[in-house]
């Protein structure tokens, strides 16, 4: 199997109502993959998203009735892609829901699942409150998605700050990393370039982070520039503030020489933290 193919992350500002997100998303995964991509992803929540008053509303469903799956399963089959949905709402057993990711094969089944870890409730400062755990349900199990010939480790938005997940899923094979976002236009702007360039060269892996732009239903800003960042820290592609998709090939060779140039993942060491020195500080 080549260790080299194109990627694409499907760039949306995602409306409220779902039909046209659907119809969007599949107009630009067709074209991405008219260009030859054959793992193409979508942002975090791109099927339908609304904001209030520093509460996260995706548009859910039951998993079995989401509509969603099937119609990206469908297009899955019939372009011959695989196609990470970045990510879903999913009605929860406690009444919140499931920011969850879908990894389809090119035959339009379903091959993994992972539900988003760290929940973003900050405070932004100007009246930017933002409690995700008041609507959402966070998972607890990281997630290695067979896609690409190789692993991809699952991750959403929030989780890019912090860094252990990713060095977890890099030590279990993931050779690319996954990062849909939803990310605000203020954090955007100081950290996603940043952080997304650092998840690569920790781990010495490629990152594949789409991102929704625009403004979102509520007021709430997304900052876009869906990234594709390789092993060794370049963007390779950014998809600027514009509906689109961001584009480039991924050879998976450039994980094995960064791996080797600098093999930090061999280097971890168990360590201790020493209470009393900071006490005496």
């Amino acid at each position: 199997m080549s260790k080299t193919f194109k990627a694409a992350c499907i760039q949306n500002c995602a409306t409220p109502d779902v039909g046209e997100n659907i119809e969007v998303c599949s107009r630009l995964v067709r074209q991405a993959a008219g260009e030859g991509a054959t793992l193409i992803a979508t942002a975090e929540y791109f099927s339908g998203l609304t904001t209030e008053n520093g509460r996260i509303f995706p548009a859910a469903f039951p998993e079995a009735e989401h509509p969603v799956i099937p119609a990206f399963a469908e297009l899955a089959r019939e372009l011959g892609v695989e196609i990470l949905l970045g990510s879903l709402g999913v009605t929860a057993p406690d009444g919140r829901i499931f920011n969850r990711s879908y990894m389809l094969s090119a035959t339009g089944d379903v091959t993994a699942r992972y539900a988003k870890i760290h929940m973003f409730d900050v405070n932004l400062g100007e009246d930017m409150i933002i409690r995700e755990s008041a609507t959402i349900a966070p998972g607890d199990e990281a997630v290695l998605a067979p896609a690409g010939g190789t692993q991809i480790g699952l991750s959403v938005c929030y989780d890019l700050r912090f860094a252990g997940l990713y060095r977890a899923l890099a030590h279990g094979g993931a050779e690319i990393l996954a990062i849909p976002a939803a990310f605000t236009r203020l954090t955007g702007q100081a950290h996603w370039h940043v952080l997304n360039r650092a998840r690569a060269i920790e781990c010495g892996a490629f990152v594949i982070a789409p991102c929704q732009f625009g403004t979102l239903a509520g007021g709430a800003e997304c900052f876009g520039h869906s990234l594709i960042v390789d092993p060794w820290g370049e963007v390779i592609a950014d998809g600027g503030e514009a509906e689109g998709f961001a584009i480039a090939e991924i050879d998976l060779d450039k994980v094995a020489e960064a791996r080797r140039r600098i093999p930090a993942l061999t280097h971890d060491r168990v360590f201790t933290l020493d209470a009393r020195a900071q006490a005496a500080e």
